[in-house]
């Protein structure tokens, strides 16, 4: 599937169209940076007017070169470059790199000759990087395809920038600190090749260890989203993002808009995806370093060792400031480190060993803190002394961190005994180290807060709730008949309604006409009572003066509905006013606000905040992307200030927290199922030891839904889990299977059907024999995203247990038109029916996503595999000797073959 980015990243041949004679210009550096400089490959010069560019043969046009070319970099006027495209497709190339600027970023006209480009590569089939970019390094390669005046070490860190200015300042600033890379690319404008193309690419490169970006936009947040959540989990993916300012949010209309701002929502979907966010250019690099090097610490607890106060202090500050931790030493530690320090130390944390301190002094401090079960990482500093010998403590040091599966770092802050190289040795020579000690705190920081974010990635919401039945039907008709009738939000008691769809806790608001009726009603809720304005007109009804509460009596009922009702009409003239809802005063502990918001890039957002009318003013809240599930619910909760209050605070007894978890767990679903739905806020929800329940509720509707026009959960960004593809089978035996998508929890599951398999079994799956299935591969077999990849497992249960009695698999390209089959059967349930059943849902499954393409490789001596693709209308090619490549085009299949 990567064969095409191969064509371009790992070209064999390349045509420089557009090169150059000229010093000091692109199309001169372009072929200066190929030729004569360790690059393999074969070098082709296309320009009109010249016969040799820097003495290689010239060509005029690309079609003329005799070669089959993979990649064709362009660097031609913008105005040109649609038609050198074309005449690429016409020549076959593989792919195509657009150097030239003057498209997007020039406005419309821009835009227009960037979708002419891109028609002509689409027709022809090629990939293009660019326009409007540096180009790109593989170092593997000694291959340069930039006009950069510098080029990349090798490495195993690939680098991914919309910036070509910040590209050659960091190949700058890379070379002296002997940071390599794998791949080092500009991508531009992203007319075609974006960031999930990428990820994509280098996460199944094995000359890449982790994934760097510095990101200023995103076009395609769903793919991005899928191929991060992808590879996340193996390979770290850390971003840089610009642009961080309000001035990016668009201006809402709710409470939730005003806190779920362009950066906040960034911030909750990278740390959805896995992503580690990093603030600078130095912590992007000092973070890959960390996690190349280091385990992962389980928990934010440091304990720092120093051999002098001021950077222990100054990195304890840091820490505590930015969420971290000190560790709580032990009784036991604190008599280890007395004995081994004969007491000269500051007998606590930071564990300050004075600058008389050796290297075994070092040494010893370190395997205490290592040894203590309340540490999670250990933060190493050494500033200069005279008795003190670094090269000494880095040796002892290094030892240490080698035998244990803490996080170890160092803060070295003597410039002359570790120079810079020294900081990116290889990991069997070193621990990571940083000059400065709140440089190795972000670092800690960041690496814990990547193993949480890796947690998230194990939660697979459903399509489908477990715990409870929401009306979907009901809600949806809800909101269809309001659009239907041009409406731009429902009325509270609308609103109430479509909440009670999704069985949350509501108070009952009924309507009045006259002060009269507000009356009688009044007295049969019972005082106190709440009244607001009932209008399809008003939002926030208590910024015009639309609500009074704790009225006590049929006097203030009567004043409250004038007075609504005037100042109202003063404040919206034109609002049409049903009337005046009355509802029951209701007293809890606590005001909570919950919400959603689509947001332009990522789509609808919850957010979770303390509530009531002060919501903006404290703005303590968190963010969250649907599905949820109940542990991805209370993360959002424990993230927030309130949380320390609703756990229970100076002897006030602690909330219902599964209360509010549940209500979140629901209102994702409403969410989920309601794309109709622009923004709500449910303010407030109220919340005491006894439940919660909601007083108040907006929703404004999305004007841009078209009903009928939207695929089931297409404005999400996560695919939630697809329980729509759980179903039963009865095998030939007559034993029932339930074929279902994989889970991550199917992880032993897995590994005992593959340890099952027959050495042949075994073979035929996986073209070889696996004596041992690593940990690795299970996780990556059984942790997957639903928006790329389905596998399909058959559930049995046999001698008084669950088992997988099978597995079908495809995998996507990132643009969703081919996909990869794989299937496998236990050996005991073979012959049964199973394998078809499974490769015939899977061609369902393939149609009904859009899948043109399903392809896979088969060993011609697996005949029941061999037939099995015949009989169902794939196309057998032989590769070589041994082995089959099957294709089928999914759209022609009419009907599956028995």
């Amino acid at each position: 599937m990567n064969n095409k980015l191969d064509k371009i990243f790992r070209p064999g041949t390349i045509a420089v169209i557009g090169a150059s004679n000229e010093r000091h210009t692109v199309g001169y550096a372009l072929v200066n940076n190929l030729v004569g400089k360790g690059y393999s490959g074969t070098v082709y010069p296309v320009n009109l007017n010249e016969h040799s560019i820097q003495g290689v043969r010239c060509y005029q046009h690309v079609g003329e070169i005799e070669d089959e070319i993979d990649l064709a970099l362009v660097a031609t006027p913008a105005e040109t470059v649609a038609e050198v495209v074309k005449e690429c497709g016409q020549a076959g190339v593989g792919g195509v790199v657009i150097i030239s600027a003057g498209f997007s970023e020039t406005g419309q006209e821009g835009q227009a000759l960037s979708r002419q480009v891109m028609k002509y590569a689409r027709a022809y089939g090629m990939r293009v990087v660019g326009p409007n970019c540096l180009g790109f390094i593989n170092p593997s390669l000694n291959l340069n395809a930039t006009f950069a005046n510098r080029t990349a070490l090798p490495g195993k860190i690939a680098f991914i920038s919309q910036s070509g200015a910040l590209c050659t300042a960091i190949l700058d600033w890379a070379r002296k600190q002997k940071v390599g890379f794998s791949h080092f690319v500009s991508i531009g404008d992203m007319a075609d090749i974006g960031f999930h193309d990428l990820i994509d690419y280098f996460g199944n490169d094995p000359r890449t260890s982790s994934i760097l970006i510095y990101m200023e936009s995103l076009k395609d947040a769903r793919r991005f989203m899928s191929a991060a959540r992808a590879f996340a989990r193996t390979k770290p993916i850390l971003v840089l993002k610009a642009g961080k300012s309000k001035e990016g949010a668009q201006a809402t209309l709710s409470h939730t808009g005003s806190l779920a701002g362009n950066d906040a929502v960034f911030e909750a979907a990278l740390k959805r995806a896995g992503i580690i966010r990093v603030e600078t250019i130095a912590q992007l690099f000092n973070c890959a370093q960390g996690l190349a090097l280091q385990q992962r610490p389980a928990g934010n607890r440091l304990a720092i060792i120093t051999n002098a106060g001021g950077p222990g202090v100054l990195a304890t500050d840091h820490l505590i400031g930015n969420g971290g931790a000190l560790a709580p030493l032990s009784e036991k530690t604190i008599a280890r480190l007395d004995e081994a320090l004969r007491g000269n130390w500051s007998r606590g944390n930071p564990v300050d060993i004075h600058g008389d301190a050796t290297a075994q002094h070092y040494r010893a401090a370190t395997e205490a803190c290592i040894d203590d079960p309340n540490t999670d990482g250990i933060l190493v500093i050494l500033t200069p002394q005279a008795v003190t010998r670094a090269a000494d403590v880095e040796r002892e040091i290094a030892n240490l961190a080698r035998q244990t599966r803490k996080t170890v770092l160092a803060s070295w802050m003597e410039e002359e005994d570790f120079p810079r190289e020294f900081y990116y040795r290889p990991p069997d020579n070193t621990i990571p180290s940083y000059q400065f000690p709140e440089s190795a705190v972000d670092v800690f920081l960041k690496m814990y807060n990547y193993t949480r974010n890796i947690e998230l990635l194990y939660e697979t919401p459903s399509t489908m709730p477990q715990e409870f039945s929401p009306d979907s039907a009901a809600a949806k008709a809800l909101l269809d008949n309001a659009l239907r009738a041009g409406r731009r939000q429902l009325t509270e008691i609308e609103a109430k309604q479509l909440l009670s769809f999704y069985e949350m806790p509501v108070t009952c608001s009924k309507l009045a006409k006259t002060s009269g009726e507000a009356v009688q009603l009044a007295r049969e809720v019972g005082f106190p009572v709440v009244m607001k304005v009932v209008s399809p007109d008003v939002g926030l009804k208590t910024d015009i003066g639309g609500v009074e509460v704790g009225l006590k009596g049929p006097a203030e009922v009567r004043a409250a509905f004038r007075h609504i009702k005037s100042r109202v009409q003063e404040a919206r003239p034109g609002a049409e006013v049903y009337g005046i809802s009355v509802e029951e005063m209701i007293h809890k502990r606590y005001e909570l606000l919950i919400g959603a918001n689509k947001d332009p890039i990522f789509g609808p957002v919850i957010v979770f905040a303390l509530g009531g009318v002060t919501v903006e003013i404290f703005k303590d809240s968190n963010i969250g992307l649907p599905p949820l599930n109940m542990a991805l619910a209370k993360r959002i909760i424990e993230e927030t200030k309130v949380y320390e209050l609703l756990k229970g605070y100076r002897g006030m007894p602690p909330v219902d927290i599964r209360s509010i978890q549940f209500i979140l767990y629901k209102f994702a679903y409403l969410i989920m199922d309601c794309p109709q739905i622009k923004e709500i806020d449910i303010n407030p929800f109220v919340v005491d030891e006894d439940g919660g329940i909601v007083l108040d509720a907006y929703v404004i509707l999305d004007q841009e839904y078209r009903e009928g026009q939207h695929r089931p959960y297409s404005h999400l960004v996560i695919s939630p889990y697809p329980k729509q593809y759980v179903r039963p089978y009865t095998m030939k035996n007559g034993r029932r299977v339930i074929l279902r998508p994989i889970r991550p929890e199917d992880e032993p599951l897995e590994e005992e059907m593959i340890a099952s398999f027959s050495r042949q079994t075994q073979y035929f799956r996986f073209f070889g024999y696996i004596p041992h299935v690593s940990k690795e591969l299970l996780k990556r077999s059984t942790q997957i995203d639903y928006d790329r990849e389905i596998a399909i497992v058959a559930e049995i249960k046999a001698e008084g247990k669950k088992m997988m009695a099978g597995e079908a698999r495809l995998l996507a390209d990132a643009n969703n038109e081919d996909a990869e089959f794989a299937i496998a059967v236990a050996d005991r349930w073979q012959g049964q029916g199973l394998g078809g059943e499974l490769t015939d849902y899977l061609i369902r499954i393939a149609r009904e996503r859009g899948i043109e393409k399903v392809f896979a490789n088969v060993l011609k001596a697996n005949t029941v595999m061999v037939e099995m693709f015949r009989r169902r209308g794939f196309a057998l090619t032989s590769i070589d000797h041994s082995t089959y490549f099957a294709e089928l085009e999914v759209a022609r299949v009419v009907e599956m073959r028995p």
